[in-house]
């Protein structure tokens, strides 16, 4: 079952079921998409059965489906919490500051709370004020959890995830260290993420769903050029089960919250940072990665960070070569302080 919101001019969109090749879609009997979550084991079975109905043509209300007609698959969350599972990405990010990666970093997910009031949706802009903020993509995962206790076992909590999603986490680089210099962690330097345009339950998803980790290839792209395809499954530290069970390691967590992967990142065949898809690497998902091998090649950062008028695209496909969760394609735009 594929969901999404259509912008409707309301804060958290109108709940749309999806047809499985993204071409069709139709109002769901729930109005939000967190209010089907806040009662999914009687929303669930009426979202199936309208999932059906569209798949088969018994949906008299269908009309083509319009990525860009979408807000994220939830416009605002309750919480939001981006784990660091790839540590690959956290060691050579770290390796940029010129700080070291503690041990721990391999046996303790690093975990932040990002803003949910607002997210953006799939196809908006990313709006700076600054080209000088170093302003980066990340792409990842994500998963949106049931109501999950407080000290739940990772057992629990890979029975309460409900809904996989990509995700846009942007982050303003050269913010970062001044923030984290402070002891107080990301607040400036993490502006809205965007998601995916649909959201996907784990059996939609067949065998690239374990119940754990999700294995594929996430594909970004900047300004048309591949800059990234790593594996989702691969050089995974801590999944998805585990990331939920650690944010609520001290705190329930409500319906609708959404628990991230981090930025997805893959080492080189010889344990190394891995080469740019330009040399028959997979690549990188984020522009930091990219910018640390320039520093191990060339003893400088070659590679700008995004600035006006730059696009990247975001997006898994299936063994078909089916969009699974539709594509996050967004452009940055310098714009003026209001």
């Amino acid at each position: 079952m594929k969901l999404a919101s259509l912008r409707d001019g309301t804060r958290d969109g109108r709940l749309l079921v999806v047809s499985a090749d993204l071409s069709e879609a139709a109002l769901a009997p729930y109005v939000t998409l967190q209010a089907a979550l806040d009662n999914w084991e009687e929303a669930r079975p009426q979202l199936e059965m309208a999932a059906e109905a569209l798949a088969t043509g018994r949906m008299d209300d269908a009309f083509p489906f319009d990525a860009a007609a979408c807000e994220s698959p939830l416009p605002r969350a309750y919480q939001w919490a981006d784990g660091s599972a790839y540590v690959n990405h956290v060691e050579l990010v770290r390796r940029a500051r010129g700080a070291e990666l503690p041990e721990s970093f391999w046996t303790d997910p690093l975990m932040y709370q990002g803003g949910s009031d607002g997210f953006l949706g799939p196809r908006d802009s990313i709006d700076i004020f600054d080209r000088n903020w170093g302003t980066d993509f990340e792409a990842e995962v994500a998963v949106v959890t049931d109501d999950v206790p407080m000290g739940a076992s990772p057992e629990l909590a890979a029975e309460r995830i409900r809904l996989i999603m990509l995700v846009n986490d942007v982050s303003l680089r050269n913010l970062i260290p001044g923030e984290l210099a402070k002891g107080f962690g990301f607040f400036q330097s993490k502006p809205a993420s965007a998601f995916s345009p649909v959201a996907v339950t784990p059996d939609e998803l067949g065998g690239a769903w374990d119940g754990r980790k999700l294995f594929g290839e996430l594909r970004s792209s900047l300004n048309g050029a591949l800059f990234g395809c790593p594996q989702t499954g691969q050089d995974m530290t801590f999944d998805f089960p585990q990331l939920v069970a650690h944010a609520a390691r001290t705190r329930s967590l409500c319906s609708g919250t959404i628990i991230g992967s981090g930025t997805i990142s893959n080492r080189g065949e010889d344990g190394g940072p891995g080469k740019p898809v330009s040399e028959g690497g997979r690549g990188y998902s984020c522009i930091a990665e990219r910018r640390m091998l320039d520093k191990i090649e060339t003893g400088d950062f070659k590679t700008p960070f995004l600035k006006d008028g730059d696009t990247v695209r975001i997006e898994m496909l299936d063994d078909a070569g089916q969009s699974i969760f539709g594509a996050i394609e967004q452009t940055v735009a310098e714009v003026e302080r209001r």
